[in-house]
């Protein structure tokens, strides 16, 4: 601070949002958009999923509000652990360990078929143990962005070649989309198939092959999805088969809508929700959305949305600048991730899309997607960090110790 209490690194001169834009196109502006658009984004749905599951806390045999909060809590905490850990890691070394990742996953993602396999509303998707449960196809997303950004920056010289990008990836990726589908988990299967439809798009994949692999995939996610009874009642319900709560199928979304509505403009307050009261159905997971819209209304709904879109825009730069094809794949693929997700988990809350079944990423309880969701943000964070101008800048950051003693300094100083 200057001696009339002005900061000497802003010069009023050139405006507030003239210099918001410099720091914004920065080299240092992906790795500062990533981590606060994340940041935010938990703290943000820590907050929710306080609010949306107090009262099923309450009534669980806990008799205590905070239960779900607090479990969502310690998973955060792991997975901020995870997200500086893996912020700290080369990208050399992510591709070092892409496939050992990969067979990890795979290998957790089959034990869903042996009787440490759960079935949580329908779906095989879960193992448990001794009381602790994790959902692998999780762990399966990060394992599948490894997989492709390794392989196809291996391979980029000859991407024009069916053999080449069927071999290996076409028999690894297949094992872990049946080993997902046959848990009957069709929502996770449709964020992997985003993940690697951009992956191939953004290395360059050409267009006739890109095409066919990406019609097969629609056509095998709609067979799947008409030939489940619940999957047809969804889709039904969606076009409008709806004539109230009561119509099978349709309670969900019809209490969604009606917490989105009873929002109106303003929302009815933080915590003040009626839907929660044991009306809308996993209110503080798969539709904590129309909690906040409930609540916060419109202001809630765009910040969330918000958060996302700068989140997206972080990892464009980062695309765009990066000359290592891996963390560009990557990116792309972490990217789909978590805003193809928070598009799917949205449209369904608002009726845009049929009922999935897909959280909110950062956002919805959630141990395992939590944990695995800022682990893949601490990898942007690598990445970004290890772009030559950017880790310049950090470098040249004076650390907070630094700063803590220069301060000291200036107030011992003073006296």
């Amino acid at each position: 601070m200057t001696a009339s209490g002005a900061n000497p690194g802003f010069d009023p001169a050139r405006g507030y949002l003239q210099q918001v834009k410099e720091r914004v196109t920065s080299p240092v502006g992906p790795y500062y958009l990533i981590l606060g658009s994340g940041t935010l984004l938990l703290i943000f749905g820590l907050t929710m999923v306080l609010s949306a599951s107090s009262v099923t806390s309450y009534a669980s045999p806990t008799h205590s509000s905070y239960t779900i909060f607090l479990n969502q809590a310690s998973f955060a905490v792991v997975g901020v652990i995870g997200a500086f850990v893996a912020s700290r890691i080369s990208v050399r070394m992510w591709k070092t360990i892409a496939f050992p990742v990969f067979f990890f996953a795979v290998f957790l993602q089959l034990l869903v078929f042996t009787p440490l396999g759960l079935t949580v509303n329908g779906n095989t998707n879960w193992i448990g143990a001794g009381g602790f449960t994790m959902q692998p196809s999780e762990v399966g997303k990060i394992a599948v962005v490894l997989l492709i950004a390794t392989v196809l920056s291996r391979k980029r010289r000859v991407l024009d070649s069916y053999k080449h990008l069927l071999l290996p990836l076409g028999p690894l990726l297949f094992i872990v989309l049946a080993a997902v589908m046959g848990g009957g988990d069709l929502g996770t299967c449709l964020v992997l198939l985003a993940i690697m439809g951009a992956m191939f798009f953004v290395a360059g994949v050409q267009l006739r092959i890109f095409g066919v692999a990406a019609g097969a995939a629609a056509l095998g996610a709609l067979t799947f999805a008409l030939t489940s009874g619940n999957r047809t009642g969804r889709i039904d319900a969606w076009l409008g088969t709806c004539i109230d709560a009561q119509t099978p199928g349709c309670w969900q979304k019809v209490h969604g809508m009606y917490a989105m509505a009873d929002g109106g403009w303003w929302g009815v307050g933080l915590g003040a929700s009626r839907e929660k009261w044991f009306w809308l159905p996993e209110a503080h997971n798969d539709f904590i959305f129309a909690i906040i819209g409930e609540e916060l209304g419109i202001p809630g709904t765009m910040a969330v949305v918000g958060l996302y879109v700068v989140l997206a825009y972080a990892c464009y730069r980062l695309i765009v600048t990066s000359n290592d094809l891996f963390v560009r794949l990557a990116t792309a693929g972490i990217m789909l991730w978590i805003v193809f997700q928070a598009m799917v988990n949205i449209g369904s809350v608002t009726g845009l899309l049929p009922i999935i079944g897909v959280p909110l990423p950062l956002v919805s309880a959630g141990g395992s997607a939590l944990v695995t969701t800022l682990f893949a943000l601490g990898m942007l964070l690598s990445f970004a960090r290890a772009e030559p101008e950017c880790r310049a800048a950090l470098q040249a950051r004076p650390s907070l110790l630094r700063k803590a003693s220069a301060v000291l300094a200036s107030s011992r100083a003073g006296r």
